[in-house]
């Protein structure tokens, strides 16, 4: 298979075109990636089971990681699943189009092999003119994982889809970087009150606030990963979004930290490894040891989300042995942030105690 990448910008024509031509891949069955506002998706017709395997083998993902449907209207919504629960209406008025999936009964017309075997299945409304317009033309809800292969850093502009896909699938619509950077939260509206599957730009704090009442974390988040846990949404099972080298999270408070990132480094670098460190622009001034990646500040957590991914692959091509991560705070945005960052490292972490 040849794929084929074309740079898609929004008004004339040739868009058109451009957009008749990947709805009719979506339609046949075929496999386009595609931008959302979080990272880029890998989209086929999500009512096909065959269409939906392709994304399964293409990506080399496990078959019980469910998919998530990305729809344009919320009229798609009420044929796609049985009901639709009072908190998910408020949700839905509130962050749709956004970054925010949630977990329904399925209708019928959902198979299976879409939903990993579950009788839930996961739907989000895309805030990004390019998702939004491919659904629209396509007159299907898309399922769309993100469009990598499966346990590598998700992708955040075209040319790391590229690198992953390259002949694998049909089309890479270019939309240029991203802009969130990381995947959406996931929310089980199923159960009462809303369970949190996975962390993302919605928070636990924002969704609280909306409902008036308390929304719980899935335990799975903050344990290591089951062998015989049945996901109920993408990311609780698997190792994901994993660089080639070793990483490893310290996690303490101020300066404490960086300093042990910095010892650890020296010591690692003094064995004649080559070392990668993820650090903050509060504490740069602390490292001086190996491939030192500044990924954004404590101030706006929102830079750190949009670089986590780049950076990751970027230790790829500098072909480090280990690299040292900075921690962060297990609220607000920061969860989604030490979630991925968990999830890379196989829960690898030194956790300092107080001084």
């Amino acid at each position: 298979m040849k794929t084929k990448i074309i740079s898609i910008t929004e008004g004339g024509k040739e868009q058109d075109k451009i957009y008749q031509e990947a709805a009719e891949i979506i339609k046949q069955g075929g496999l386009v990636a595609f931008p959302t506002e979080t990272v880029y998706g890998l989209g086929a017709n999500g009512l096909e089971e065959a269409a939906a395997a392709k994304i399964y083998a293409a990506k080399g993902r496990p078959s019980d990681n469910p998919l998530i449907l990305h729809i344009a209207e919320v009229k798609q919504l009420e044929r796609i699943v049985k009901q639709i629960p009072d908190a998910a209406k408020k949700m839905i008025q509130n962050y749709w189009p956004g970054p925010l999936t949630l977990v329904f009964e399925k209708a019928d017309c959902v198979p299976y092999g879409t939903t990993g075997g579950l009788e839930t299945v996961a739907v989000r409304m895309p805030n990004h003119i390019v998702a939004k317009r491919l659904i629209q033309e396509s007159d299907v809800p898309i399922a769309a994982p993100s469009a990598n292969l499966s346990g590598r850093p998700s992708p955040t502009k075209a040319s790391h889809v590229a690198e992953d896909l390259l002949d694998k699938i049909d089309l890479i619509l270019d939309g240029g970087s991203v802009g969130i950077g990381l995947e959406s939260t996931i929310v089980d509206v199923t159960v009462t009150p809303p369970v949190i599957l996975r962390p993302g730009y919605i928070t636990k704090e924002m969704l609280t606030e909306l409902l008036q009442e308390e929304i719980s974390v899935d335990p799975a988040l903050i344990q290591e990963t089951e062998t015989n846990l049945k996901p109920k949404a993408p990311g609780m099972k698997y190792r994901h979004y994993a660089p080639k080298a070793e990483l490893i999270i310290v996690e303490g408070s101020s300066y404490q930290m960086a300093r042990k990132i910095e010892e650890l480094a020296a010591k690692q670098a003094a064995q004649g490894k080559q070392v990668g460190i993820i650090g903050t622009k509060e504490f740069q001034n602390e490292y001086r040891t190996g491939f030192i990646k500044i990924i954004g500040t404590r101030a706006q957590e929102e830079t750190i989300a949009k670089n986590l991914y780049r950076i990751l692959r970027e230790f790829d091509e500098s072909q480090v042995d280990i690299i040292y991560s900075e921690g962060f705070s297990s609220e607000h945005f920061g969860q989604a942030i030490m979630n991925r960052l968990l999830k890379a490292a196989g829960n690898k972490r030194i956790v300092l105690s107080e001084q």
